[in-house]
């Protein structure tokens, strides 16, 4: 997620909304690109809503990405946390207490003026509402905003990636003081970011310029985000000029099109990771060598490459390589042999039919899931793949109405964003109920734990005990690929799949 986490990813829900803040509808014209600085983006799916404290739909946060900041940002190119509303920071001695300064001169979509009230509103909503993301304010004690520009945290407990942890996507934006009563953050927008929400519908959704954003006034009038969900169409409305910019590309072209005159092709190792998990409520799925067998019995390469056509790399971990977190632990070799005798000693009478959940609005998890459907098979297991609209996805997965679903986690900068509140007893992300009071522990101490080196050695335990007892059973991390149109400026593509257009020159 950028998502936390949520790393859910989007629902189809139909959204007619108009932004406040004053802003006139972008006219995106006709033709070929619509108007003539509005840059046409198509993405895959439609937000949910614009909350950006309650969603956990990517499809949102590729527009708030755009229209809200946070405390701190990930910088572009290595990921590491950088100024945004806060242009400084102070840590005590003790690690316990933080001291933000704000930036001077900010303003929101309104006209409003930005201060530390608005700080505390945004953070207390969160903790007070108990929202997804309080989780994120564990160690937070209390809130002070001694003046209209500086914001301390107080904290319960060293807390070495605060910063990531209030900065690392929009989720943790800072709305202006009372915007929940004095708007619909369903439908409408009031953020201090490049662009402000015009409106939103079936088709698509609109952004436009903020002349006073502090960073300086956008290059572009404007964005559009269109949504198409089948990647061949977005490339060919690409090729075509009605859309200058995609991330919806089929994985079957990148090779051919890294040579293609017609557009501008580049690609990434992500921080993302795609997964299998079983719901241990469920039986067999509860009993450990089942999963166990499961996991033997599927090939990753054969996974990832069908999915991902080669831009992708089979994971048996969340983090991926080339990371200092990385841990180089693969137990499951596809062994058919090995997984029949785990199946028999769990006392498991074969054939075995599993429901696998998976949304045909991100189409590699429907060929990942056939792939995994024909591998279990030679052991006994009948697997019934469900391809779901996201919305439904996400309410059966809400409810733990599953055998075993297939998803991805997005944007993930600090170890704990890949592994702790997905796994810990009781996570808000813990859709299929796992818990190891072992592994509640390492994740706990790892949370506080400063030094680096001991702190990768807590994950590392961690991540061998999940691995182990297969609560997720980890598939492969995917690039970022993204096309635009030749000419195209100011764009940089992101490991963690921030969508920022704030620096983009159209041709």
């Amino acid at each position: 997620m950028r998502i936390p986490r949520s790393l859910a990813l989007v629902t189809a829900a139909a959204l007619a909304l108009s932004a406040c803040g004053g802003g006139d509808k972008v006219d995106t014209g006709s033709g070929s690109g619509g108007g003539k600085n509005i840059l046409v983006a198509a993405v895959s799916a439609q937000p949910d809503k614009f909350d950006p404290h309650t969603t956990s739909a990517y499809p949102s946060f590729q527009v708030l990405e755009n229209v809200y900041d946070t405390l701190v940002v990930p910088n572009a190119d290595d990921l590491t946390m950088e100024p945004s509303l806060a242009t400084k920071w102070e840590t005590s001695a003790d690690n316990l207490t933080w001291t933000f300064t704000l930036r001077d001169g900010v303003k929101f979509h309104d006209g409003s003026d930005f201060d530390s009230a608005d700080v505390a509103y945004s953070y207390n909503r969160i903790i007070k509402e108990k929202l997804s993301n309080s989780y994120r304010f564990a160690n937070v004690k209390s809130i002070e905003t001694p003046d209209p520009k500086t914001v301390v945290l107080h904290l319960s407990k060293p807390t070495p990636n605060l910063l990531a942890l209030i900065g690392a996507f929009k989720g943790m934006a800072i709305l202006p003081e009372n915007a929940e009563k004095d708007l619909d953050l369903n439908t409408e927008a009031n953020g201090t970011g490049p662009f402000k929400l015009t409106s939103s519908d079936a088709n698509s959704t609109k952004l436009t310029a903020f002349d006073d954003y502090w960073g300086g006034k956008p290059k572009i009038d404007g964005v559009e985000f269109k949504y198409i969900t089948e990647p061949a169409a977005a490339l060919t409305a690409l090729k075509a000029g009605e859309v200058q910019w995609t991330d919806n590309v089929p994985p079957q072209d990148i090779e051919s099109l890294a040579d293609d005159k017609e557009v501008d092709l580049e690609s990434t190792a992500s921080v993302d990771y795609w997964y299998m998990s079983m719901n241990f409520d469920k039986a067999p799925f509860g009993n450990t060598k089942v999963r166990q067998a499961i996991a033997t019995a599927i090939d990753r390469d054969a996974v990832t490459e069908a999915a991902k056509f080669g831009a992708a790399r089979s994971n048996e971990t969340a983090i991926p390589e080339g990371s200092f977190f990385y841990y180089d632990y693969k137990p499951f070799k596809p062994d058919a042999d090995k997984a029949k005798q785990l199946l028999k000693e769990a006392g498991v009478t074969t054939p075995l039919t599993m429901g696998l959940m998976v949304t045909d609005e991100f189409p590699e998890s429907v060929t990942a899931a056939q792939v995994i459907a024909s591998e279990l098979e030679p052991i006994g297991i009948k697997v019934k793949v469900e391809t779901l609209d996201f919305a439904t996805w996400l309410d059966r997965e809400s409810r733990g109405e599953f055998d075993s679903f297939m998803l991805s986690w997005l944007g993930n900068i600090d170890p704990a964003d890949f592994y702790e509140q997905q796994h810990i007893t009781g996570g808000s992300s813990n859709y299929q109920h796992y818990s190891n009071p072992k592994v509640d522990t390492l994740l706990t101490e790892a949370s506080t734990e400063v030094d680096q080196n001991k702190r990768k050695d807590l994950y590392d335990q961690a991540a061998k005990m999940i691995v182990d007892d297969v609560s997720y059973l980890y598939l492969y991390n995917p690039d970022v690929v993204q096309a635009w149109k030749p000419g195209l400026k100011g764009y940089q593509i992101r490991a963690d799949r921030a969508i920022n257009f704030e620096n983009v020159e159209l041709p």
